[in-house]
Parts: C-alpha cells; structure tokens; sequence
C-alpha cells in the first residue's frame, strides 16, 4: 500500500495537547485506536508538511474518476 492507495476505511482523528505538554494524535477506527504523541516542535513541523502537501495537492488537477 503506498500514500496513493485508496482505501475504504473510515477513521476518526483527534488532535490535541496532553497534560504531560505534548500534541497528541489519536487515530481510531476499523478496531484500532493509535495515540501518536509529540513535542511541540515534531508538531509544529509535522503541521508545515500537511500545509505544504495540502499547497501541492490544491495545484494538483484531479483525474477524472470512472
């Protein structure tokens, strides 16, 4: 499976600050729950590369689906 396989999952995502000072993520759905967490600085850069992927996908011109 790579990042351009479509999959038929649905899945909740949740982001937020833990009481321990770290950004968590935490993925659930289809059975697993998968808490990701962070120190602020990993978030801050996780966070500029979903903003530069979504910048690259909004130039991207979607192929027609059959």
């Amino acid at each position: 499976m790579s990042i351009n396989t479509e999959r038929d999952i649905e899945a909740n995502l949740q982001i937020g600050p833990t009481d321990q000072g770290m950004v968590r993520l935490y993925i659930s759905g289809d059975g697993a729950e998968i808490p990701m967490d962070f120190s602020p600085d990993e978030a801050r850069e996780i966070a500029e590369e979903i903003s530069a992927a979504a910048d690259a996908a909004a130039r991207i011109k979607p192929k027609s689906r059959r």
